[in-house]
């Protein structure tokens, strides 16, 4: 698996080689000083966690 090194937490993102469209988003952006958020997708929440071991587990 290779490794993308993250963006800075200023809010800079950088391009996946051959995804320049894509944007890279450091979680902690999301986050900030907690383990979850709240994302709003079509009229639905979801709850994106940090776990105990640094995963991310998305739920509706």
């Amino acid at each position: 698996m290779s490794s993308v090194p993250p963006s800075d937490i200023s809010g800079k993102t950088a391009p996946l080689p051959g995804q320049s469209d894509v944007p890279i988003v450091d979680v902690r952006q999301l986050v900030g000083a907690g383990r979850e958020v709240i994302l709003m997708h079509l009229g639905e929440a979801y709850r994106l966690r940090v776990t105990a071991r640094d995963r991310l587990i998305l739920t509706k």
